[in-house]
């Protein structure tokens, strides 16, 4: 199952993110999106888990969470919309 985390701080890195949804199970992968030409995050990740009980408990314990001073909004991933070409 894929989550969706934002309102990170930008101090965040995806192995914090990662070893924060760990408490709740495994995770298969963990990213924190940055700016192609800064490298600066952009304040928002993914993290994906194999087992949907423990992602479903990441998301209804970690949500409006306080990380570094920020509460956090964790949810499913939604799927994104594909551009068309116009």
């Amino acid at each position: 199952m894929k989550i969706f985390v934002a309102k990170l701080d930008y101090g965040v890195d995806s192995d914090e993110l990662q070893t924060l949804f760990e408490g709740y199970g495994s995770v298969s992968s963990c990213s924190v999106i940055t700016d192609r030409d800064t490298g600066r995050s952009k304040g928002f990740g993914f993290v994906e888990m194999d087992d949907k009980d423990e992602a479903m408990a990441a998301i209804q314990n970690l949500d409006g969470t306080d990380l570094h001073g920020r509460a956090l909004v964790v949810k499913e991933a939604e799927e994104r919309k594909k551009r068309s070409a116009w």
